[in-house]
């Protein structure tokens, strides 16, 4: 609790007052992390893979973007450092962790920015919502990234629309067409890693409950799939575990 509570405290100067309230999630998220650290390390190793696999033939490798770059846990943030020109990571928090980690490893071409990018806003107040329209203005953009990102989107607006009482399944479906088709129309490479459903599953293997994460949105077609046991057991229960289908997606 000492640490969670300092890296909260090093973190709030660091964020804009609009995104302060997402730091707790983004400290609880770091602590489950290393908690789970054996349990998830499939997951990361198959998401940085993919990300790799997605930059190996380019041939520019000016500026690559990542998208919900996070703890950068599940993201091959050195390999991507020494290949691009610069890095853009982009995100709602960037724990004080993660900044003086990158600092130490000396990643100097690494840059970070606050940006709530779920459309969510525009969407509840009857505009299109266009949240990845900010990528075409970078400039010498060779690749974009979208890392675990997708869901928490659906997520995130799920639980503010039936806060407000509203339904949830279309708009949240929207948001998640709109971040799809978002990456695809960038004129350059992109790799969507996203999960896309989760099963609540016991001891003997016996799947009890399943969720659509994409609410209703057509997943695009995809090279690789796998399975993250995002809530291992013992984690929250001694007799359930929660396990998300991943998959990843390049286009371009």
């Amino acid at each position: 609790m000492i640490l969670e509570a300092l890296n909260y405290l090093a973190t709030w100067p660091l964020t804009t007052a609009d995104h302060r309230s997402s730091i707790r999630y983004s400290v609880n998220l770091w602590s489950r992390a290393s908690r789970c650290a054996k349990d998830w390390a499939a997951h990361e190793d198959n998401s940085k893979r993919a990300m790799l696999s997605a930059i190996a033939d380019l041939k520019q490798t000016r500026t690559a973007v990542v998208l919900g770059s996070g703890l950068l846990r599940d993201v091959p943030i050195v390999e991507l450092a020494k290949t691009f020109d610069t890095v853009v990571l982009v995100d709602l928090v960037h724990l004080a962790s993660v900044r003086a980690w990158l600092r130490i490893k000396g990643l100097h071409n690494v840059r970070s920015i606050e940006r709530d990018l779920s459309g969510f806003d525009a969407l509840i107040a009857g505009r299109e919502a266009q949240p990845l329209d900010f990528l075409r203005q970078v400039p010498y953009l060779d690749f974009v990234a979208s890392a675990n990102l997708l869901s928490q989107i659906g997520r995130g607006a799920k639980r503010r629309l039936e806060a407000s009482g509203q339904p949830a399944m279309e708009p949240v479906a929207q948001l998640a067409r709109t971040h799809i088709d978002g990456l695809q129309n960038l004129p350059c490479r992109t790799c969507l890693i996203t999960d896309i459903a989760y099963g609540l599953i016991d001891r003997t293997g016996q799947q009890h409950e399943s969720f659509d994460l994409l609410y209703g949105a057509e997943p695009p077609m995809h090279s690789a799939q796998w399975d993250w046991p995002v809530v291992p057991l013992g984690e929250e229960s001694p007799d359930y575990r929660i396990v998300h289908t991943v998959i990843a997606a390049i286009h371009g």
